[in-house]
């Protein structure tokens, strides 16, 4: 298993339809009701258009494409400050209902601004291979806050001096909308009771770059017009918050669920009963003894009626003895793949890179010169999911790789890379793909894995996108900044992959460099986007890399943040940690398992921060069946001690856990 590289600076029949159905559509459906806005029509005064939505209405500036919100209780902001780029003149603007278009004719674009379910819904179409730099958001003087899908989600103050220095590692980056984040929307906070949610509808092409100027954070989306690329169309939506730290999660929720885009963990328990087994779940990466079925019995012992059990690609996988006695004690068990490397078979330093021929290096992407593109770590190839497609009918690569990683009986399915939307471009000619055929081509196969096989299957932090499809996710609860790649390449502060039976990657504590754990988890910043949008549909964990134990100074923290969000741990299990933890990770599965068989199958309902400090929050599931409530601080606060958690199933009592940490 290895961390993906993130860039800087920048079954079937009920999955595979929803996920496909959220790709390449216009926006339906707002957190605010009922659709009013398309019974609208749109008003032109001179260059401005001006768009009715929930709660207000919204004016573009035609000469710049600035947008400005006005409430309906007065109050007025600024959505975008002018494109960045120069547009050229604007052409005479035409309106049609509830939409307007007007054209730059010297740039090639051509806009339409509509009024759509409560939204200002903007598409910009061009002519020409370009760029665009907008919108331009967070610029006006009372926005208080920044959310950002990253992994589970922040919620930044764009005033902050630390969060401006290059010490926090957001301004000066970028990040995909496709791949940077794990959902392509952003929100902003105003003073008072406003905000804005943004969605970018067209992700592939698009990045979303934090700048610091003046001292205040700002974003600027860029989207790259490419006719080989077929990302000609570019959708931008806008909408008017109630400015809570979770809003704009809760307007693009409506957004999918407007699309038939939330494929719910009940329906997938329905597809296969199997992921019914994930439900009060603690994660775990096994080595060692734990493999084995007296590691199973251990388990057992501590009284762990509910695990995920996953093993690396090493050679040494569970045996069907292991297997079979996890399942029996209604465990899953799964293998860690990979389909996205090849690697020379002569040379590979990992099963998962060695294919048949001539998987290598015929079926390798290759850029515009004909090269292949270097694979995963500077080795092999990444490998073209269209040639693998191709190749499936007549060679059977994928089916036959899974039979025989699941020959021991396992039942899950943990596909590295797939959900997390690294996307490629391949200009071989035997095998051309886009990065939306790309994105294609890994729903369909994981849609063949979840649906066919009916196995519970997982993937690499799942984008939005792929929800349809995977029924868990390890790496999407970690809110990753670039300062920890860093520190993982230090082997010396970090380990490596010695000893094999328990690899120092990530058996090894590690403390955290202060920097990174503000940016990763201090819980004044963190919001759980991911789980307002998704924690009906998705199982989400941090990466398997940064097990419970791996970082000690934030054990208590991390906890907390699993019990409030209603998640589970991801461990790392051998002998030895057993022996260390055992019965600490037993308390806390105990503690969890009923909780989130209360509250998995429901949505996070509300989110909010109880004192001024932030370090006291509160979630609800459904329509109050379980409220949690979370201390992060050192003083009690409403008779709940600093460092604990209290849980209230609707009509019962607190249940309280105060984690000891390590």
């Amino acid at each position: 298993m290895k961390a993906r590289k993130i860039r800087k600076t920048r079954k079937k029949v009920v999955a595979l339809s929803g996920a496909l159905a959220v790709l390449g559509v216009v926006g339906t459906a707002t957190a605010f009701g009922d659709g009013t806005g398309d019974r609208q029509r749109v008003e032109v005064h001179g260059g401005r258009v001006t768009v009715p939505v929930a709660g207000g209405h919204t004016t573009v500036d035609t000469a710049s494409l600035a947008v400005r919100a006005q409430a309906d209780d007065g109050r007025g902001w600024q959505l975008s400050a002018p494109a960045a780029d120069g547009l050229g003149p604007a052409g005479k603007v035409s309106v049609r209902g509830s939409e307007a278009t007007w054209r730059y004719p010297s740039t090639g674009f051509t806009v339409t601004a509509a009024a759509r379910d409560g939204r200002l819904a903007v598409s910009v179409r061009s002519d020409r291979d370009a760029t665009l730099n907008w919108p331009v958001t967070g610029v006006d003087p009372a926005t208080r806050e920044l959310q950002i899908p990253r992994g589970e989600g922040l919620s930044v103050p764009v005033a902050d001096r630390w969060w401006n220095s290059s010490k926090a590692g957001l301004a000066g980056s970028e990040a995909g909308l496709s791949d940077g984040l794990t959902m392509p929307f952003w929100g902003t906070s105003l003073a008072g009771r406003h905000g804005s949610s943004y969605i970018a509808e067209s992700d592939i092409g698009s990045t979303l770059t934090f700048a610091s100027t003046g001292g205040r954070l700002r974003t600027e989306a860029r989207h790259t017009f490419a006719a080989r690329e077929d990302t000609g169309d570019y959708k931008i939506t806008f909408a008017l918050t109630d400015g809570s730290p979770v809003a704009a999660a809760r307007d693009y929720r409506a957004w999918l669920l407007g699309h038939g885009g939330i494929t719910t963990l009940r329906a997938k328990i329905a597809a296969n009963p199997a992921v019914g087994k994930l439900v009060g779940a603690f994660h775990a990466y096994t080595w060692g003894q734990a493999r084995t079925a007296e590691g199973v019995r251990r388990l057992r012992d501590l009284g762990i009626d509910r695990m995920w059990l996953g093993y690396d690609a090493d050679g040494s996988p569970m045996d069907a003895k292991a297997v079979a006695l996890a399942e029996r004690s209604g465990y899953l068990v799964g293998p860690y793949d990979s389909w996205a490397n090849a690697q020379d078979p002569d040379s590979a330093d990992t099963p998962v890179s060695k294919w048949p021929s001539p998987v290598w290096p015929d079926a390798c992407v290759r850029d515009a010169d004909g090269k292949p593109v270097t694979g995963f770590g500077g080795r092999g190839c990444y490998v073209s999911s269209e040639a693998l497609r191709r190749a499936e009918p007549s060679k059977h690569y994928l089916a036959d790789r899974t039979r025989e990683m699941t020959a021991n009986g396992a039942d899950s399915y943990f596909l590295d890379v797939d959900a997390a939307g690294e996307l490629f471009t391949d200009r071989s000619p035997a095998h051309p793909m886009t990065q939306a055929r790309d994105r294609r081509n890994r729903l369909e196969r994981m849609a063949g894995l979840s649906g066919d096989r009916k196995l519970v299957l997982g993937s690499e932090s799942a984008g939005s996108w792929a929800n349809g499809v995977v029924s868990f996710s390890h790496g999407s609860g970690t809110p990753v900044t670039d300062g920890l790649w860093a520190l993982e390449r230090d082997r010396a502060t970090w380990g490596g992959y010695a000893p094999a039976g328990a690899p120092a990657i990530y058996f090894k504590p590690v403390h955290l460099p202060q920097d990174i754990a503000k940016a990763m988890y201090d819980p004044r910043y963190r919001v759980p986007l991911y789980q307002t949008v998704l924690h009906d549909s998705v199982i989400s964990t941090e990466r398997w890399e940064l097990s419970w134990s791996k970082l000690p100074d934030q054990s208590r923290t991390r906890a907390l943040l699993a019990m409030l969000y209603n998640v589970p741990l991801n461990l790392v299990l051998d002998q030895s940690e057993l022996d260390r933890h055992g019965k600490q990770i037993a308390a806390l599965q105990r503690y969890f398992e009923p909780l989130h068989q209360a509250a998995a199958t429901l949505p996070m309902t509300d989110f909010r921060r109880l004192t001024p400090d932030s370090l006291v929050q509160r979630t609800t599931f459904g329509d109050g069946t379980l409220t949690v409530t979370a201390n992060f601080s050192t003083a009690t606060h409403d008779g709940l001690p600093g460092g604990c958690v209290d849980a209230v199933l609707k009509g019962g009592k607190a249940r309280r856990m105060c984690p000891p940490g390590l």
